[in-house]
């Protein structure tokens, strides 16, 4: 990272969510943080709008995506990390301890 990163929070209203984008200026690379998979409870369908809402933004702006990382296990929403993986090649990441979390969801 050569400076400030430029981080943007993009807002997911029906989540109340929000998805990040933070970027090195000088080499274009970034890493996109919790991003939101749509999903509507009451059809049952699934959409990829607001991911690809990041993906025009990182397209715009020139930037070269390194990592897509959830910083936990959402209970309020479906990650959007798989969609993004497949569209851009960069790998996904989350923290060591949500094996933990999910045992506990299934309990």
């Amino acid at each position: 990272m050569s400076g400030k990163p430029e981080v943007t929070g993009l807002f997911d209203p029906r989540t109340w969510s929000v998805q990040y984008v933070v970027a090195d200026p000088a080499t274009k690379d970034c890493a996109i943080i919790d991003p939101v998979n749509d999903y509507d409870e009451k059809s049952g369908q699934t959409g990829t709008e607001h991911a690809d809402e990041i993906l025009r933004f990182v397209t715009d702006r020139g930037y070269h995506v390194q990592w897509i990382l959830d910083t936990h296990p959402h209970a309020d929403h479906f990650s959007a990390a798989h969609y993004l993986k497949e569209k851009t090649g960069a790998p996904t990441a989350i923290g060591a301890k949500v094996v933990e979390v999910q045992k506990l969801w299934q309990q």
